[in-house]
């Protein structure tokens, strides 16, 4: 996939668009922990993982960043601890230098006011001011995968980021994705449209007709419902 065509589609687009068009496809949804939010808030990265296992020394980053394409997004795995911080400025500052695209951390970072004004996306649990309280051995494979939640993701992986969160995506599976998000946005901006202009949601998707056919069959969903008559609010 073209990196640059993926980050103009995404503009266009959210991780809820993403998510849903996962379902649509039969594709893992596969988020960072509820929680992983934006330095600063409104930011928005997309690109391929640069995946670094952190146990106490910047070296791992600095590593990544020598194999590291343009647009790459560095993801840390921090082991989700809450004790330190395994990022700062200068580990930001260097990561725009070395030309990516952003910074997700399942961690800490520090340094936020100097990070506001480096500029580059950069997602994490939030801010602690103490750096790296020990270093461990580093383990193998420190550059080939890294473990955000319940999730491991490597350069076989994209990411996503925007105000809801951050989402992983195969490589091999996104144009699919993409495909699909971008039909649930069109489909549910037509629904908002037709709601503004007086036609209510529960009208469009006919729910007076699902309510009567779930009294003749109760196994009926409303997902399937949905799917019947091209309503995408729930997928």
């Amino acid at each position: 996939m073209d990196l640059e065509e993926l980050r103009q589609r995404f503009e266009l687009l959210t991780t809820a668009h993403l998510t849903d068009g996962c379902v649509r496809a039969g594709v893992p949804v596969r988020c960072a922990p509820a929680g992983t939010r934006a330095v600063v808030p409104g930011s928005r990265l997309a690109g391929r993982v640069s995946p670094a296992r952190h146990v106490g020394s910047v070296d791992v980053f600095l590593e990544a960043y020598e194999a590291a394409n343009p647009g790459d997004i560095l993801v840390v795995d921090n082991g989700g601890r809450l004790d330190e911080s395994c990022v700062g400025d200068l580990a930001v500052l260097e990561a725009q230098s070395a030309g990516l695209g952003g910074v997700v951390i399942w961690g800490l970072h520090r340094d936020t006011a100097d990070i506001v004004k480096i500029g580059l996306p950069v997602f994490s649990l939030g801010s602690i001011p103490t750096g790296p309280l020990s270093v461990a051995a580093r383990p193998d494979g420190a550059l080939e995968s890294a473990v955000v939640g319940e999730w491991t993701v490597s350069r076989a992986d994209l990411v996503f980021g925007d105000e809801d969160g951050v989402l992983f995506v195969a490589v091999d599976r996104a144009d699919e994705v993409l495909d699909r998000a971008e039909a649930i946005r069109d489909t549910e901006r037509l629904q908002a449209d037709r709601i503004r202009a007086g036609e209510s949601l529960r009208e469009q998707v006919r729910f007076a007709d699902f309510l009567a056919e779930r009294a003749k069959t109760p196994s009926l969903t409303f997902r399937e419902h949905l799917r019947a008559v091209g309503g995408a609010i729930e997928e």
